[in-house]
Protein backbone atom coordinates (compact mmCIF):
# COMPACT_ATOMS: atom_id res chain seq x y z
CA UNK A 1 0.00 0.00 0.00
CA UNK A 2 1.63 3.61 -0.73
CA UNK A 3 1.97 5.95 1.78
CA UNK A 4 -0.85 8.59 -0.06
CA UNK A 5 -3.22 5.33 0.68
CA UNK A 6 -2.20 5.25 4.34
CA UNK A 7 -2.46 8.82 4.65
CA UNK A 8 -5.74 8.57 3.04
CA UNK A 9 -6.95 5.96 5.88
CA UNK A 10 -5.55 8.03 8.78
CA UNK A 11 -7.73 10.90 7.94
CA UNK A 12 -10.52 8.36 7.78
CA UNK A 13 -9.97 7.09 11.20
CA UNK A 14 -9.65 10.29 12.37
CA UNK A 15 -12.65 12.08 11.36
CA UNK A 16 -14.34 8.71 12.27
CA UNK A 17 -12.79 8.85 15.78
CA UNK A 18 -13.54 12.58 16.17
CA UNK A 19 -17.41 11.80 15.70
CA UNK A 20 -17.18 9.90 18.87
CA UNK A 21 -16.09 12.34 21.45
CA UNK A 22 -18.80 12.42 23.98
CA UNK A 23 -20.13 9.24 23.68
CA UNK A 24 -20.05 8.07 27.52
CA UNK A 25 -17.87 5.23 28.86
CA UNK A 26 -19.49 1.88 28.91
CA UNK A 27 -17.81 -1.06 29.63
CA UNK A 28 -18.39 -3.50 26.63
CA UNK A 29 -20.05 -1.11 24.53
CA UNK A 30 -19.31 0.45 21.26
CA UNK A 31 -22.59 2.94 20.20
CA UNK A 32 -21.51 6.03 19.05
CA UNK A 33 -23.40 8.61 21.03
CA UNK A 34 -24.71 5.73 23.39
CA UNK A 35 -21.55 4.10 25.49
CA UNK A 36 -18.24 2.67 24.56
CA UNK A 37 -14.76 1.55 25.78
CA UNK A 38 -11.59 2.20 24.62
CA UNK A 39 -11.58 -1.09 22.42
CA UNK A 40 -15.47 -0.03 21.24
CA UNK A 41 -14.09 3.44 20.00
CA UNK A 42 -11.36 1.30 17.70
CA UNK A 43 -14.15 -1.64 16.90
CA UNK A 44 -16.25 1.58 16.09
CA UNK A 45 -14.25 3.25 13.57
CA UNK A 46 -12.88 -0.13 11.82
CA UNK A 47 -17.02 -0.37 11.37
CA UNK A 48 -16.96 3.12 9.49
CA UNK A 49 -14.27 2.14 7.56
CA UNK A 50 -14.35 -1.19 6.50
CA UNK A 51 -17.85 -2.02 7.45
CA UNK A 52 -17.56 -4.77 9.83
CA UNK A 53 -15.34 -6.23 12.69
CA UNK A 54 -12.39 -7.89 11.66
CA UNK A 55 -13.07 -10.56 14.54
CA UNK A 56 -16.15 -11.65 17.39
CA UNK A 57 -14.67 -9.96 20.49
CA UNK A 58 -15.77 -12.37 23.74
CA UNK A 59 -17.25 -10.74 26.82
CA UNK A 60 -13.99 -9.81 29.06
CA UNK A 61 -14.40 -8.40 32.52
CA UNK A 62 -12.11 -4.93 33.35
CA UNK A 63 -9.43 -7.13 34.39
CA UNK A 64 -9.38 -8.86 30.86
CA UNK A 65 -5.56 -10.50 30.16
CA UNK A 66 -3.96 -9.72 33.43
CA UNK A 67 -4.25 -12.88 35.12
CA UNK A 68 -3.24 -14.80 32.06
CA UNK A 69 -0.85 -12.47 31.14
CA UNK A 70 -2.07 -13.01 27.67
CA UNK A 71 -1.16 -9.73 25.25
CA UNK A 72 -4.43 -9.87 23.27
CA UNK A 73 -4.83 -6.15 22.39
CA UNK A 74 -1.07 -6.62 20.77
CA UNK A 75 -1.99 -9.67 18.83
CA UNK A 76 -4.93 -8.64 17.61
CA UNK A 77 -3.68 -5.22 16.77
CA UNK A 78 -0.57 -7.72 14.73
CA UNK A 79 -2.97 -9.62 13.28
CA UNK A 80 -5.58 -7.07 11.38
CA UNK A 81 -2.99 -3.65 11.26
CA UNK A 82 0.08 -2.32 9.80
CA UNK A 83 2.52 -1.68 12.86
CA UNK A 84 4.21 1.26 12.72
CA UNK A 85 7.77 2.42 12.61
CA UNK A 86 9.39 5.57 13.46
CA UNK A 87 7.41 8.60 14.63
CA UNK A 88 3.68 8.36 15.66
CA UNK A 89 1.39 10.88 13.40
CA UNK A 90 -2.24 11.29 13.92
CA UNK A 91 -4.76 8.79 12.57
CA UNK A 92 -2.58 6.03 13.72
CA UNK A 93 -3.80 3.83 16.58
CA UNK A 94 -1.59 3.85 19.75
CA UNK A 95 -1.69 0.83 22.01
CA UNK A 96 -0.90 1.54 26.07
CA UNK A 97 0.33 -0.06 28.83
CA UNK A 98 -1.40 1.28 31.76
CA UNK A 99 1.21 0.09 34.33
CA UNK A 100 4.45 -0.83 33.87
CA UNK A 101 4.97 -4.63 33.61
CA UNK A 102 1.09 -4.84 32.69
CA UNK A 103 -0.57 -6.05 29.60
CA UNK A 104 -1.26 -3.88 26.80
CA UNK A 105 -5.03 -2.50 27.35
CA UNK A 106 -5.93 0.72 26.54
CA UNK A 107 -5.97 2.11 23.42
CA UNK A 108 -6.42 5.26 21.72
CA UNK A 109 -5.91 7.03 18.00
CA UNK A 110 -3.25 9.76 17.62
CA UNK A 111 -5.04 13.52 17.00
CA UNK A 112 -2.51 16.11 16.60
CA UNK A 113 1.03 15.84 16.49
CA UNK A 114 4.17 18.67 17.33
CA UNK A 115 3.95 20.52 20.56
CA UNK A 116 0.02 19.94 21.12
CA UNK A 117 0.07 16.18 20.20
CA UNK A 118 -3.29 14.51 21.40
CA UNK A 119 -4.72 11.29 21.36
CA UNK A 120 -8.54 10.53 20.96
CA UNK A 121 -9.20 8.00 23.24
CA UNK A 122 -12.35 6.39 25.69
CA UNK A 123 -11.37 6.86 29.64
CA UNK A 124 -12.96 5.39 32.55
CA UNK A 125 -15.24 8.14 34.29
CA UNK A 126 -14.94 10.90 31.24
CA UNK A 127 -16.32 8.89 28.08
CA UNK A 128 -14.40 9.68 24.14
CA UNK A 129 -12.47 12.64 25.07
CA UNK A 130 -9.52 14.41 23.23
CA UNK A 131 -6.58 14.03 25.71
CA UNK A 132 -3.03 16.15 25.32
CA UNK A 133 -0.43 13.39 24.90
CA UNK A 134 1.91 14.24 27.53
CA UNK A 135 5.05 12.48 28.45
CA UNK A 136 3.34 10.29 30.88
CA UNK A 137 1.17 8.98 27.99
CA UNK A 138 4.02 8.58 26.23
CA UNK A 139 5.86 6.25 28.26
CA UNK A 140 3.03 3.99 28.17
CA UNK A 141 2.84 3.73 24.13
CA UNK A 142 3.95 0.01 23.59
CA UNK A 143 3.09 0.31 19.79
CA UNK A 144 1.29 2.15 16.98
CA UNK A 145 -0.59 0.79 13.98
CA UNK A 146 -2.41 1.99 10.47
CA UNK A 147 -5.20 0.30 9.78
CA UNK A 148 -4.46 -1.68 6.20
Amino acid sequence: MTEVRIGAKRDMALQCAREWIGTPYQHQASVKGAGTDCLGLLRGIWRALYGCEPEAIPAYTPDWSEPSRDERILISARTHMIEGRGAMVPGQVLVFRMRDGAVAKHVGLMSAGGERAAFIHAYTGHGVIESPFSTPWRRRVVAHFDFP
